[in-house]
């Protein structure tokens, strides 16, 4: 492929702007075009040198790049997509420009799941770091380790986070389809992205589709305490290795202890002591994220000693349980939680690790599954380990038919009717004006939102003296 000028359309995306980060740095010209470009990436685009064009026209393509790629955020009827069409433009969706730019001729390893993506990529890519393996990788969120969510690296491998929404408008396969990993990693499997899965049935059948992908020679580490997984992993002729804390799974987490910044744990490797390991990661589903990334490691061939100093200078990913600051004695955190099972189980690790605190929990259902009712009554359940919640309004609700709107009211009757202390807001303006009158010195409050929020962080860092 003659390439040297490459132009992406919806380059502002978290996915797509690191991808224009590798695409810089490997010498090729890069220009890209979305709507309302703001910071942050708007300002990471225009520090690495590249031309951001703001909103979607066919102008753009003057002169015609030797490639576009096209971020899964374009449609059809997007008047540049129209013009790539027409004028025969050579496009690749983001997938499958990382598997030809990134990864290449290298090993990847590809962490797929419901839940914990995120995070055991991220930490998957710091242990190679650390033992000095220079890996490439791409991940969903800012590894604070290399504040970046990329790294091209020199390394034989390459991690990326497999995600199972669809590829581009013209691809509609999930993005993990692309990918062609030598080892895998499968956290969880759960019903999700309800905009594009009707039920649980069609997302295991694309789980199914990635397992299946994989060759002999390819090697898959599972969470084997859940018998859905292990039914999908009957369908890879890959070896299949399972972690979790029961008996049954060859990598196993014992004793789990919390600890002060983390949690303490040890490992058994077919039924031996493999070593006590520290993660400075709150919760039991961390230390699932951790079992899996060490296991990875291990059958790598790496030893016990390497790897428990190198995780214990993890640092984390930003808004994954990332401490925002304390405000006159309230402790603010901040998660990307919006599935019922990640509200329940950030909700647990806040528990774990602050267990003399009041939690107050502060939701916003913002995603196009959680805006549907489809979770209503999961989310009542999911809330038990706090002690106050503050739910807000979930935005843009009009974009969801009326009969499949979730009710941010109808929660907190829920709620309330199992003797919870529950408060609703319809915006965030008056969210944040309640939330200051009800929190006190010694409070945990634990803001959850897959999106920004409108500011609360920072904003409620500065109405508590903060700023």
């Amino acid at each position: 492929m003659n390439v040297k000028h490459i132009h992406l359309l919806g380059i502002c995306g978290t996915g797509m702007a690191a991808l224009a980060g590798i695409l810089k740095e490997q010498g090729y010209l890069v220009t890209g075009s979305d709507e309302h470009a703001y910071p942050p990436m708007s300002t990471f685009l225009e520090g690495l040198g590249i031309k951001v064009l703001n909103g979607y026209q066919p102008e753009n393509l003057e002169p015609a790049p030797d490639l576009v790629v096209v971020g899964n955020v374009i449609r059809r009827e997007n008047p540049e997509a129209q013009a790539v069409l027409a004028r025969d433009l050579p496009r690749l969706s983001l997938p499958e420009a990382l598997n030809w730019f990134l990864v290449g001729p290298r090993r990847s390893i590809v962490v797929a799941g419901t839940h914990g993506k995120t995070s055991t990529t991220a930490l998957i890519a710091w242990l190679l770091y650390a033992t000095g393996r220079d890996p490439g990788f791409m991940v969903g969120g800012i590894a604070r380790n290399f504040n970046a969510n990329y790294r091209t690296g020199q390394g034989d491998y390459v991690v990326l986070e497999g995600d199972e929404y669809d590829t581009a408008f013209f691809d509609k396969r999930p993005k993990f389809l692309h990918f062609r990993p030598r080892m895998a990693v499968l956290t969880s499997i759960e019903y999700d992205h309800a905009d594009i899965y009707p039920n649980l049935d069609r997302v295991i059948e694309a789980f199914q589709g990635f397992v299946g992908q994989m060759g002999e020679d390819g090697r898959i580490l599972a969470w084997g305490d859940a018998p859905l997984i292990r039914q999908v992993c009957g369908r890879t002729v890959a070896a299949v290795s399972f972690y979790g804390l029961k008996e049954a799974a060859a990598w196993r987490a014992v004793r789990l202890e919390p600890a002060t910044g983390g949690m303490e744990f040890t490992i058994f490797w077919e039924g031996r002591s493999w070593g006590r390991f520290f993660t400075p990661l709150l919760g039991t589903h961390n230390v699932l994220n951790t079992l899996a990334a060490l296991a990875v490691m291990a059958e790598m061939g790496e030893k016990q000693e390497p790897l428990q100093e190198a995780l214990a200078g993890f640092q984390g990913v930003k808004r994954r349980l990332e401490p925002a600051g304390e405000y006159q004695g309230v402790l603010v955190l901040e998660d990307f939680a919006h599935h019922p099972t990640a509200v329940a189980a950030t909700l647990q690790a806040v528990r774990q690790g602050y267990p003399d605190r009041r939690l107050v929990a502060i939701f916003e259902p913002r995603t196009n599954t959680s805006r549907r009712r489809v979770f209503q009554e999961p989310y009542a359940r999911a809330f038990k380990d706090a002690d106050l919640i503050i739910v807000r309004e979930p935005p843009d609700l009009w974009k969801v038919p009326e009969e499949e709107q979730f009710s941010s009211r109808r929660l907190v009757r829920d709620l309330t009717a199992q003797g919870q202390a529950a408060f609703y807001f319809p915006d965030t303006d008056r969210l944040l004006e309640g939330l200051v009158g009800l929190l006190q010195p010694g409070d945990v409050a634990l803001i959850m939102s897959n999106g920004d929020f409108d500011h609360l962080v920072p904003r409620l860092g500065e109405a508590l003296g903060g700023g």
